[in-house]
């Protein structure tokens, strides 16, 4: 078990490797001049220069490529006696502890250093630390509910096979798959939050924090978070019920089942203690796989409800061309896709040991 962790956390590296070199030539490509985004109207010829010095863009290519790899590497080399230097060690931009020193560099032990924004000047780190709890918080919420209700409800189809609790749940499971995010999202703030308003008292925009009526403190308002949850949740949820479902059928035509069935068991221990952990191994592969779906479909629902989450900020950051924060932004979530991938094949490992012996 422990070798077969070992090659997932190893391919998982690997993923983030290209992740980075692609998104790192993407944006490096594009023909825009940062220096100039930077400085406005009030840009000219000397100042533009000495930005793109500082930023490092006067360097080939290749070296702005090293030179990202070093600030995102969490043991990296910077000089520490040329002050002009790209690579020199900068305190204003992270904290590090020196694991060597030579002449005139060091080798240091930081965090990943993701730039500043070219827009606000702030470390993109500390952006995306307000605005990605926020999305994780949606993301785990919208999981949790489809995951409970999408099992419940496959189990249930399939338990009454043909029964018309299983015909409607098969026709909200394909409409629940056919709308896409942003259309979704738009019906349902139509829906609750405008024409059904005055009983669900649900409003269409608004972020984990409010303001109160008299403007005097924040407070947590959950109450905005059930609109773009079941939102997001809608398209997992249905693919979750119909996983559930198939697998359930499949696993209660085993002979071990047939075997337990003729010994008496009542059907309920059967479900619980033999059929759900043998049937819940594609539904566990099928979340993770949604997942990237889900953080995708997260962009379009937290713009529509106005939930200051990562969604808002990518496309702040595309609107404004503010390249760091959107590169940040994509590498975040590249992270936390490889890392509940890694998680995701542990938990199948342990559903199913014969994987680990491949």
């Amino acid at each position: 078990m422990t070798r077969y962790i070992l090659i997932k956390i190893g391919y998982g590296f690997l993923v983030m490797l290209g992740v980075i070199t692609l998104v790192f030539f993407l944006f490096a490509i594009l023909p825009s001049d940062p220096a100039r985004m930077m400085m406005g109207q009030r840009s000219d010829i000397q100042t533009e220069e000495a930005i793109r010095k500082e930023m490092g863009l006067d360097l080939p290519k290749p070296v702005q490529f090293l030179a990202y790899l070093n600030d995102l590497s969490p043991i990296s080399w910077h000089k520490t006696k040329d002050q002009d230097s790209f690579f020199y060690l900068n305190d204003d931009n992270y904290s590090y502890v020196k694991i060597c020193s030579f002449p005139e560099s060091s080798l240091v032990l930081k965090k990943p250093y993701l730039r500043r924004s070219y827009q606000s000047k702030r470390l993109v780190s500390d952006i995306l630390a307000e605005a990605l709890p926020k999305t994780a918080l949606l993301a785990l919420v919208s999981i949790f509910f489809a995951m409970i209700v999408g099992i419940t409800i496959g189990v249930l189809s399939a338990l009454y096979k043909d029964s018309w609790f299983d015909k409607i749940a098969l026709f909200f499971s394909v409409l629940g798959i056919s709308l896409p995010s942003f259309f979704a999202a738009i019906l349902f703030a139509w829906i609750f939050a405008f024409v059904l308003a005055d009983y669900t008292g649900l409003s269409m925009f608004g972020s984990l924090y409010s303001v109160d009526d008299y403007g005097t403190g924040i407070y947590v308002d959950l109450k905005n978070l059930i609109l773009p949850a079941i939102t997001l949740g809608i398209r997992p949820l249905a693919v979750v019920v119909e996983l559930t479902k198939n697998s359930v059928l499949d696993v209660l035509s085993q002979d071990y089942i047939r075997t337990a069935l003729a010994k008496g068991l009542a059907k309920r221990t059967i479900i619980i203690k033999h059929t759900l952990k043998n049937a819940l191994n594609p539904v566990v592969t099928a979340i993770s796989g949604w997942l990237a779906s889900l953080l995708a479909g997260a962009v379009f629902v937290e713009y529509i409800f106005d939930w200051k989450g990562m969604g808002v900020v990518i496309v702040d950051g595309l609107d404004k061309y503010d390249f760091p924060v959107v590169m940040g932004s994509l590498l975040y979530v590249s992270v936390i896709l490889v890392l509940i991938n890694i998680i995701t094949d542990i938990i199948y490992g342990w559903l199913d040991p014969r994987v680990t012996m491949k």
